[in-house]
């Protein structure tokens, strides 16, 4: 890999890891979740966004951001998943903690080690099913289920999922590691392991659709595509953009043609606590550069 990649990832990875300990300083009870999110967003003068901040509380694992005058705040007792992501021209860093509002450290605790295990295991010529069963033996020790249908992913520029999927399980898939960037993400539950789709989430990405009928859709069309390209995107951002009424109707408009895609808010299968660890790393043959240390 370039060494000019390799830097762009590492400084993505040093500001991502500050959004997550500013995170960790500020989510405590009663602060709501557009605070978090405003002063994590602050990061994006330095390098821009990946994706929007994943506010994901106990069985909600993933694609949970706030709305704009979004009045959910943490509740003592919560599991608090931050999840963030930033790009250095386009190289891209994807890291994610679990915040215990409650006393549930081993199922944070599990995560964690099954995190540390995976990258121990991983590296250039290993099949990913050795790397998912690192990351489940550690889990089920801890007497707890990895989520099976939720992955880490390879990393490339301006793509967020792409190649490769790191399972956080044992699977039946032969895909063999090469050099490049991951994040690993394992997702730990008290629960029956497996998440659902439930509503529709504030996160967006660009679809193939018929274009719009309304020039002002496809001016925000336009810029979606010169702001973020392949990125996901949050509606609150085209609200700041354009306006709510704008803003508002145009995402629906491009859903409808098919032009946006939206993501659905995930939850644990049988409601179970979901803690979740993640690292990017790059997988190099000369040995692993882990950007996102914390």
């Amino acid at each position: 890999m370039d060494e000019e990649i390799i830097n762009n990832y590492k400084e993505a990875g040093k500001i991502a890891v500050r959004m997550l300990s500013r995170a960790r300083e500020i989510v405590k009870p009663g602060v709501k979740y557009t605070k978090v999110v405003e002063e994590l967003e602050k990061f994006y003068e330095e390098a821009k966004p990946a994706f929007p901040i994943n506010i994901s509380v106990n069985s909600i694992a993933a694609h949970d951001t706030p709305k704009i005058n979004d009045e959910r705040s943490f509740e003592k007792g919560d599991m608090v998943k931050v999840d963030v992501g930033v790009h250095v021209n386009g190289y891209i860093a994807d890291t994610a903690i679990t915040v215990d509002l409650g006393d549930n450290s081993d199922l944070v605790k599990a995560s964690k080690e099954a995190l540390s295990a995976a990258i121990d295991t991983i590296k250039p010529g290993v099949n990913t099913r050795d790397v998912g069963e690192a990351i489940e033996n550690v889990i089920k020790s801890y007497g707890f289920m990895p989520i099976i249908n939720l992955t880490g992913h390879e990393l490339k520029k301006y793509e967020l999922h792409a190649g490769l999927n790191i399972p956080n399980t044992k699977t039946r898939e032969q895909n063999t590691i090469h050099e490049g960037a991951y994040a690993i993400e394992p997702f730990t539950t008290n629960g029956a392991g497996y998440v659902v789709e439930t509503k529709s989430s504030e996160i967006f990405s660009l679809s193939s659709g018929a274009n719009p009928r309304r020039q002002k859709a496809r001016q925000v069309l336009k810029w979606i595509e010169e702001e973020y390209k392949t990125l996901p995107f949050a509606k609150r951002w085209i609200i700041q953009k354009f306006g709510p009424v704008e803003g508002s109707l145009s995402i629906n408009e491009l859903v409808k043609t098919g032009s946006l895609h939206n993501y659905p808010i995930l939850r644990e299968g049988s409601n179970g606590l979901v803690a979740q660890t993640e690292k990017t790393i790059i997988v190099l043959d000369s040995g692993n550069i882990v950007t996102t240390s914390f």
